[in-house]
């Protein structure tokens, strides 16, 4: 029997110990029905006694497969609390690794174009099997690039244009504004405001129709709404706009965190208390909302379970599987903090 090699081994190094040929392990490992089950078995005691790794590089090529996976960054901002697209980017990159997949990282300017040709950039330097598209849009020009040069994507985001044949996994902000605008509804406020999104924001649009839902399943008026840019100080204003009416607001229920903090602030300035004066409701569940006293109640979007799914998805889809295109939504979950409950009298 030859010696044990130290270092790096390889396929040759296999088959000298097994007294087999290069052929035959790797036949061993890859094909393993070409293999007598005698033979197999002490090709594998010897892969694991030497500490063998296939080369992966190897059979990327063989099978024109990387199982590289592309995801576009962004940067920080320091104006937003949330911090969803670092958690996603997490979440996707751990459930990729479980599956064997590597995630690659492309850096692009704002907009479409300059992600489209950072996309194309990037297939004609690396060999990339799929993207994971974010932040979906009406009319999405990604979409229809990925798909004219034939490469598998499935996006965190609806098609918002009704497209059946693109994957994607989202989260039902609908659903989750509307248990919000709900939970209020039952602290006894029946001047419960909206601060949102621009109209051209189809994910602030779905928001407010939670809303909507919310007040007019109780028969509530909707007069107390905005549409503004997500920056704290937009939020700021607004509140103080919407406590400003002559019938003003005694619950907001805010598009985002980074909204309903900029609501809390404007409270403060007011000397107003946050849920014993105006309960106030944000969406994201961001690290600022359990650390502001009294906490933020908002929306909890499991990132977690939409890494693994589109993970999943881009799977099914690089083997062919028929159960694509899949079309996931998720359901945010309500996390009651004390902006939005009665707190105790005034002293």
């Amino acid at each position: 029997m030859a010696p044990v090699p130290h270092g790096h081994v390889t396929l040759v190094q296999v088959a000298r110990w097994a007294g087999v040929s290069a052929q035959t392990v790797s036949n061993a490992v890859n094909n393993p029905e070409r293999v007598a089950p005698a033979t197999r078995e002490r090709i594998l005691a010897a892969v694991e006694e030497l500490g063998y790794e296939p080369n992966l590089s190897a059979r990327a090529l063989r099978n024109r497969s990387s199982s590289l996976i592309a995801f576009k960054t962004r940067p920080a901002r320091t104006d937003k609390a949330s911090l969803l697209m670092d958690e996603f980017l997490y979440a996707l990159n751990a459930a990729a690794a479980e599956a064997g997949y590597h995630l690659i990282l492309c850096h692009a300017e704002d907009g479409s174009a300059n992600e489209i040709k950072a996309y194309r950039d990037l297939l004609k330097k690396t060999s990339v099997d799929a993207f994971v598209l974010a932040e979906t849009h009406r009319n999405d020009d990604r979409v229809s690039a990925l798909r004219s040069w034939g490469v598998p994507f499935a996006s965190f985001g609806r098609s918002w244009d009704g497209d059946e044949a693109t994957s994607w996994v989202d989260v039902d902000g609908r659903a989750g504004t509307r248990a919000a605008t709900e939970h209020v509804a039952a602290q006894g406020h029946r001047r419960i405001g909206h601060i949102g999104w621009p109209a051209e924001s189809e994910i602030g649009s779905e928001r407010r129709e939670g809303w909507l839902e919310g007040c007019r399943g109780r028969e509530l008026e909707t007069d107390l709404q905005a549409a503004v840019a997500d920056t704290l100080e937009a939020g700021r204003q607004a509140a103080h706009r919407m406590l400003d009416s002559s019938r003003p607001a005694t619950a907001l229920v805010c598009a985002s965190d980074t909204l309903a903090l900029g609501v809390l602030r404007a409270l403060h300035e007011r000397g107003l208390r946050p849920g014993a004066d105006v309960a106030v409701t944000g969406f994201d569940d961001s690290p600022t909302a359990a650390l502001v006293s009294p906490g933020l109640t908002t929306l909890h979007q499991p990132i977690d379970v939409v890494g693994r799914q589109l993970i999943q998805s881009i799977d099914n889809l690089l083997a062919g599987d028929p159960r694509d295109p899949q079309h996931v939504l998720l359901e945010p979950e309500l996390i009651v903090r004390g902006s939005s409950l009665p707190g105790p009298p005034r002293q």
